[in-house]
């Protein structure tokens, strides 16, 4: 592990306290973030394999392996991973939760149909990071990758800005996100907001040059 990697709070935050707490989300905040999965994924087939990184306790992968998808997960946080299996054990659920680090990820170029990466982008301190991580997310789908990210330009962002708090969430432009996706062979296909202008939160589908089938 690289000092760079150690860099940003997000990789390394969640032990079993930190991760049980984020669980706890108001379930308000959690059904308007599934129904931003949800626009995303009405644009993805059904019969893709999903591979949700870093999935947490596993709320997006359990959403969307309860609609069908082939889902799976990788964390680095064993914390995390444990919470994740457990949920979907609970419900019966055949998704895979494996060991992964997200900076350098253990499987084959095209292993997945699609990859979710959902609110973990605004942890990355950096461009080198930031680039870092969106090649190998790319590497690994064969088609799609739905990555979340914080707009600057929102209400939420300035009021964030203003206030001194959070200094270790990091908004980044669409056009910055767009560059390093482009520079790994991947072009926007459709970004989407819970309430343009007001919230901060953005998921943004790309899909792999050449795969317009």
């Amino acid at each position: 592990m690289t000092e760079k990697s150690i860099s940003y709070r997000g990789r390394v935050k969640y032990n079993d306290t930190q991760s049980r707490k984020y669980q706890a989300r108001k379930p308000h905040k959690h059904r308007a973030e599934m129904r931003l999965i949800d626009r995303a994924f009405a644009l993805i087939p059904k019969q893709h394999r999903v591979l949700d990184v870093p999935c947490g306790g596993g709320r997006v992968m359990l959403h969307l392996a309860r609609k069908g998808y082939q889902a799976s997960g990788a964390d680095l946080s064993e914390s995390m991973i444990t919470i994740a299996r457990e949920a979907a054990s609970k419900e019966k659920l055949s998704c895979t939760v494996e060991r992964q680090d997200l900076e350098k990820l253990g499987y084959n170029n095209g292993q997945f149909d699609t990859i979710v990466c959902f609110r973990l982008f605004h942890h990355f301190p950096n461009p080198e990071i930031r680039q870092g991580v969106v090649s190998e997310l790319c590497r690994v789908t064969a088609t799609f990758v739905v990555l979340s990210y914080f707009s600057p330009y929102s209400v939420q962002s300035v009021r964030r800005k203003l206030s001194g708090k959070d200094t270790d969430r990091f908004a980044t432009p669409l056009a910055e996100v767009e560059g390093y996706f482009r520079n790994a062979g991947f072009r926007l296909v459709k970004d989407f907001a819970q309430l343009p202008v007001m919230h901060t939160l953005h998921l943004a589908l790309f899909k792999r040059i050449g795969r317009e089938k």
